[in-house]
């Protein structure tokens, strides 16, 4: 079992407080980068969402 399939198991149920967390995490970097790289965070963001933020059997959302 993969790191991220554990990580999914751990947070299922909990997709809220993940977004949250990623934006929280994304918010700190463009913070401490004062913005220079917002275009990678924001892109890291929506693949973390992706990633985490649901199950695999659900078809992403439109």
């Amino acid at each position: 079992m993969s790191v991220m399939d554990k990580l999914k198991q751990m947070l299922k149920g909990h997709e809220e407080q993940t977004g949250k967390g990623v934006d929280k995490a994304g918010d700190f970097v463009d913070e401490k980068t004062q913005g220079k790289y917002s275009g990678q965070v924001d892109t890291a963001q929506d693949k973390l969402r992706d990633q985490l933020g649901r199950d695999q059997d659900q078809p992403p959302q439109s």
